[in-house]
């Protein structure tokens, strides 16, 4: 069984990546970005740029991403920031590319919560996934969660249940309860 989970360490690497990005993302957004044009100012409401294409490359810290968003909207006070229909590319020099995809997101820049909704998809080059409708990551906490349901599926197994809870920190992962675990291969042959 140990050599399973050492063998399964790259979903773990998935969700850590997930967060990690989601703060490289909102890093990232401070300023406006270029290339979208903003197309509507709106007194009281802040900023809002339709059909972006955001691309932050950075070799420093050996990732790229890239954004696109039908709407990214951020407050007057620019400490929010919303956005709809996404889909984030992921290119670490050291782990495996992958792609997530939402409905819609918010970020606050005083609370460091980031909220993603709405049939979220993430899937790796190396065949791993996750699908849930709902997740929170707390930047400050270096926590992500979710209580809606998650499936969590590899090149020959899945495990699904009800609510997911990362310590980011730890590197641990737990999905809190009515866990399923499907596996394609005896685990002796693991």
């Amino acid at each position: 069984m140990k050599k399973f989970f050492k063998k399964q360490w790259p979903l773990l690497g998935l969700v850590v990546v997930l967060a990690a990005v989601g703060f490289y993302i909102f890093q990232g957004l401070r300023g406006p970005a270029q290339g979208p044009v903003a197309r509507d100012i709106l007194s009281g409401e802040g900023l809002q740029l339709k059909d972006i294409h955001y691309v932050q490359d950075n070799p420093d810290e050996g990732l790229k991403w890239i954004l696109d968003a039908e709407e990214v909207r951020f407050s007057e006070d620019r400490r929010s920031i919303k956005f709809r229909h996404f889909q984030l590319e992921v290119q670490p020099e050291r782990r495996a590319a992958f792609r997530l995809k939402g409905e819609r997101g918010d970020y606050s820049r005083e609370t460091g919560v980031i909220q993603l909704w709405g049939g979220l998809e993430v899937t790796t080059a190396t065949g791993y996934s996750m699908h849930t409708g709902h997740v929170l990551i707390d930047e400050k906490k270096r926590h992500l969660r979710s209580d809606e349901s998650v499936r969590i599926s590899g090149p020959f197994f899945t495990v699904s249940g009800q609510g997911l809870f990362v310590d980011l920190e730890k590197e641990k992962l737990k999905i809190l309860s009515g866990v399923t675990a499907i596996f394609e291969k005896e685990l002796s042959e693991l």
